[in-house]
């Protein structure tokens, strides 16, 4: 991961190479930018942010190895974390469906984790049971509070005469 920033906008990205050779630009908050900003102070703008013990960056090996030790060491905190199974893949999830559950268009957060399908994406989209549950809930009584058409003598009236 490189850092970048553009000076128009004042906005932080981070350079993310994924599978297949695919770079994509993420947007940084403001916190976490001054964060890696000073984490990388001193070094050139083409460095990796993320070195392993080498001081050559770190491969995909080298953060799942990270990820999975700081989980270990979160489960000791939570016990609900016990029985998780989580890895840098968990975190992508978790960030997807943050964003959707904001309000964030699902072709933004294709666009975001670089999905070429829509498809792809949808997957998150319909594993989120908390937004199934709350779509519900906006439902419940709407139904009752409509006059169904078959109740409507003037509606029956009008189709009568067609």
């Amino acid at each position: 991961m490189r850092l970048r920033g553009r000076q128009e906008k004042s906005q932080s990205f981070a350079q993310l190479h994924g599978k297949g050779n695919k770079v994509r630009l993420c947007p940084l908050w403001a916190s976490t930018a001054a964060v890696l900003k000073e984490l990388i102070r001193g070094r050139g703008e083409e460095e990796r942010v993320f070195l392993g013990r080498s001081a050559r960056a770190m491969t995909r090996f080298g953060v799942h190895n990270v990820v999975t030790r700081c989980a270990r060491k979160a489960r000791d905190n939570h016990p609900g974390l016990r029985n998780k199974r989580i890895g840098p893949h968990t975190i992508r999830h978790t960030t997807a469906t943050h964003l959707l559950r904001a309000g964030v268009d699902i072709n933004t957060i294709r666009a975001w984790l670089g999905h070429a399908s829509i498809d792809t994406t949808n997957i998150y989209a319909e594993s989120d049971l908390q937004m199934k549950a709350r779509a519900l809930g906006m439902c419940e009584g709407v139904s009752s509070r409509r006059r169904r058409w078959r109740d409507n003598p003037d509606l029956l009236q009008f189709l009568a005469q067609l």
